[in-house]
């Protein structure tokens, strides 16, 4: 079954009780700007930050364990959600977190599939990956490895 449109949107609600610190981090270190959202009085806290364009990754744990070593970041057994944003410099993203406290997991690392990735310590127990891209989609497509999974040999 297809629905008849695709979802317009996703959110990752990250639970936290550093709400002040998690804010700071995603608004004012990474720059997602900030929408109006409804909260009641007292601790009851929200806020709604843009990333740009949401999309959700399905992964193996064979392909994580893939993804850690490239990146040369440790692998954390068990199921993790891990949020990856693409950015225009991954360097600076990571020197930026950094200057606010994160803790780099992973340096920025080209990968075969010719990204720079980095992974810092976020706030809430979240992991967060950086990617540049250094191809477009079409430059991509052409090269060896990159299919759909209906199109790649089992």
């Amino acid at each position: 079954m297809t629905p008849s449109q695709p979802p317009r949107q996703l959110r990752l609600i990250i639970g936290t009780d550093d709400f002040d610190d998690a804010l700071y981090f995603y608004r004012d270190v990474l720059g997602m700007p900030e929408q109006p959202a409804f909260a009641t009085d007292g601790d009851d806290r929200v806020s709604i930050l843009h990333a740009g364009i949401a999309t959700i990754e399905l992964a193996t744990p064979a392909h994580i364990r893939n993804i850690d070593t490239m990146e040369r970041a440790a692998t954390v057994e068990g199921p993790t959600l891990r949020i990856a944003l693409e950015v225009d410099n991954t360097p600076h993203a990571v020197a930026v977190s950094e200057q606010s406290g994160a803790t780099t997991l992973a340096p920025p690392t080209e990968t075969p599939f010719r990204t720079i990735n980095a992974r810092v310590q976020g706030p809430a127990g979240w992991q967060v990956t950086f990617f540049q891209e250094l191809e477009t989609l079409e430059q991509r497509q052409s090269r060896k490895g990159f299919s759909t999974d209906d199109k790649r040999a089992r």
